[in-house]
């Protein structure tokens, strides 16, 4: 499925164009994607990709999985199921 030289990691153009964008880690796409800061999960097909990978723009999408990430690492078990709570429902 995978043949790219880098280890990319992070978010890439989908390289099977399915979606905007395709979270890679350690060089191999996950079903983690993204459209319009919008992050759901579809598996990457069984085929090769041939397009070079290019990284996707940030978007608030990116900015908030990042900013959930980094209260995760601070401990504090009140703020992150408030911030469970927040993510689950889209933020709003």
């Amino acid at each position: 499925m995978e043949h790219t030289p880098s280890k990319a990691q992070g978010w890439y153009g989908d390289p099977f164009g399915r979606h905007n964008a395709r979270w890679f880690s350690d060089g191999n796409p996950t079903a983690l994607v993204r459209d319009d800061g919008v992050e759901s999960t579809d598996p990457p097909p069984n085929t090769w990709y041939t397009s070079q990978l290019a990284p996707a723009p940030e978007t608030e999408g990116e900015l908030l999985h990042t900013h959930a990430d980094a209260h995760r690492t601070h401990g504090g078990s009140i703020v992150n199921g408030i911030w469970g709570i927040f993510v689950s429902t889209g933020g709003d």
